[in-house]
Formats: C-alpha cells, sequence, structure tokens
C-alpha cells in the first residue's frame, strides 16, 4: 500500500515496539468483546480440567489483534507459543521440526494459514487430529512409514482469507471466530492505553479524533499516535491535543474518513475513469500499480464497511457516484 501509516500489515521495524505495546492479560485486551469473552470461558474450562485448548481459527483483516490473543491465551494458560507463517513452512520437514520441539500444552501459532504448501498442511492433519506424525523413511520398495506421537499442543491459525482455506483445515478447527473492525470508542480506549504506555499527554478529543481516522484497526491507531507525537514534540509543548492531530494528519494526507491518497485514488478511478463501475480488480490493480492480493486484503475491507464500494459479479461498484 502507498501510503505505509495506513498498511494495516505490521512493518518489521515495528515487530518490538508492538510487543512493549501489547495488554498483559486478557482482561486488558480491549475491543472484541465477544471474542474476548469466549476465550475467557474457553480458557478458564480448559484449565480447571487440565486439558489443551482446541485449536482455533481467528479469520479477518491484519491488524485486528489476532498474534497478541495468542500471546494472551498462552499467558493465561501459563505456557508458550511460537510464532510462524504459512510461507514459511515450505517443507514437511519444517513442520516437523516444530511440532517436535513443543512442550504439552504449548500453543503454535500459524499467520498467513491459507498460505500452508499442501504436503504440509496434510501433514498437518494427523498431528492436529491425532497428536502423532507420519514420516516416511527410505524412498523405493524399501520405504516405511514411522508415527512420531506428539505432546498435546494448541494450533492458532489466522487469515486475512478464510475462503482459501480448504474444507478439511477448517473442519480440524474447534473454534473458529471473525475479529471485525474495532468502533471509535474502543480505538480511543486503545490510543489512550498507548499514550500512557509510551508516557505521551493527549487529550480526550485528540484520542478520538486519531481513533476516528484509524480505518477500525488498532495497529493504524498505535501507528497514527506516534507518528502525531512526533509532530507534537516538533511543533508544540508534546501536548498532543485535537489541533496537533488535525494538522499532523493533514500532513500525513489522512482524512477525516480515515482514507489516504490511494484509498483516493481507487475511488476515484471507479467513479470517474468507470462511470461508477462495475470495474474488474485486475484494471484496479493495474491502475494502482498494486496486486490483486493488496487489492482484496488492505484496500477494499475498510472500503466496503465505510459503504463506499461494493462488490458485485461484473466487478466493482461506487455506492458515492
Amino acid at each position: 500500500m502507498k501510503d505505509k501509516n495506513l498498511d494495516p500489515k505490521v512493518k518489521k521495524e515495528e515487530k518490538q515496539v508492538e510487543k512493549s505495546l501489547r495488554p498483559q492479560s486478557l482482561s486488558e485486551f480491549i475491543g472484541q468483546n465477544k471474542v474476548r469473552e469466549q476465550l475467557d470461558i474457553f480458557l478458564s474450562a480448559a484449565r480447571s480440567r487440565g486439558e489443551c485448548l482446541d485449536h482455533i481459527l481467528f479469520y479477518g483483516p491484519p491488524g485486528l489483534g489476532k498474534t497478541t490473543l495468542s500471546y494472551l491465551m498462552a499467558k493465561e494458560m501459563g505456557t508458550t507459543v511460537k510464532i510462524t507463517s504459512g510461507p514459511a513452512l515450505t517443507r514437511a520437514g519444517d513442520l516437523a521440526s516444530i511440532l517436535t520441539s513443543l512442550k504439552k500444552g504449548s500453543f503454535l501459532f500459524i499467520d498467513e494459514i491459507h498460505r500452508l504448501n499442501k504436503n504440509v498442511e496434510e501433514t498437518l492433519y494427523s498431528a492436529m487430529e491425532d497428536y502423532a506424525l507420519d514420516i516416511i523413511i527410505g524412498k523405493g520398495p524399501s520405504a516405511r512409514s514411522v508415527r512420531l506421537n506428539l505432546e498435546k499442543f494448541t494450533i492458532i491459525g489466522a487469515t486475512t482469507r478464510i475462503g482459501l482455506i480448504s474444507g478439511p483445515m477448517r473442519d480440524r478447527f474447534g473454534y473458529v471466530q471473525q475479529l471485525d473492525f474495532y468502533e471509535d470508542e474502543s480505538l480511543a480506549d486503545i490510543v489512550f492505553r498507548t499514550a500512557g504506555v509510551l508516557g505521551v499527554k493527549i487529550e480526550a478529543e485528540a484520542a478520538r479524533e486519531i481513533a476516528k481516522r484509524s480505518r477500525g484497526t488498532p495497529r493504524i491507531a498505535n501507528r497514527l499516535l506516534r507518528r502525531v507525537r512526533d509532530y507534537a514534540e516538533v511543533k508544540s509543548d508534546g501536548l498532543i491535543t485535537k489541533k496537533e492531530v488535525l494538522d499532523a494528519l493533514k500532513m500525513l494526507g489522512v482524512d477525516e474518513l480515515g482514507l489516504s491518497d490511494a484509498d483516493r485514488k481507487y475511488l476515484d478511478i471507479v467513479k470517474n475513469e468507470y462511470g461508477g463501475g462495475p470495474v474488474g480488480i485486475e484494471n484496479i490493480a493495474a491502475a494502482l500499480s498494486e496486486d490483486v492480493g493488496t487489492i482484496k486484503d488492505v484496500y477494499e475491507p475498510y472500503l466496503m464497511k465505510k459503504g463506499l464500494i461494493k462488490r458485485t459479479p461484473k466487478g466493482r461498484v461506487s455506492n458515492k457516484i
């Protein structure tokens, strides 16, 4: 995405910052109330029985807290979580190496699980169901299968495109839940909390203004807060007021709806170049010099939530012509 301030995907340089901003318990997690309440019940029940949690699948746009929830669940269960991603598991041996190192009750978080290699996915089936791995040793007529028993563990899968996950994979998750965009009130609370962690003074009206322009995504809210903090430290006394927020976000090209220059160009293409649509996503991607996946995962979810576009069988259509 051209405007990196509004890209909900985490940047490499942000990973350490994000880690320091994470809540320390599930009760401190702000937003996603229904999901949090359900997880609290499941965690309490699993602890009382001394069992592992069922495998869990979270789906929804990036930046909504899937990784954070994984860390918090592991902490609530008094265990550890290993982090990997679908593209990183290129061979069944990669998966076997990780699974055999897991201790009883551990969590394995697989981001972008829809991008798992087919062979790796099939290897994961028996691990999730039977807590065992079937390894083929040798080749040809002398090849034989050896079953390795694993400690019981919990897989937490995360995906932005649940439609790309096969039926057999989805069926192996005991709990499947969507994470939705946050309300402005929850985002304002997150901005206040982050400001406290960072040692930044911010007025309530300023926090609400940042929340309103954060595209319903905590990661973006925290990122915009850090940019506004920089602006306020240089241009004023460091106190973040609504004026500092408006001036800083105007400089960054973030409007009152949380739209970037790239979003506005997307809407302009559909509305003016194609008369409001319908227009195929390939044409939009070419005009924006973006790949189709980025258009679907980054641009469109928020534009659709705001009612600015809709997807039809014939293509994308503008709702504000």
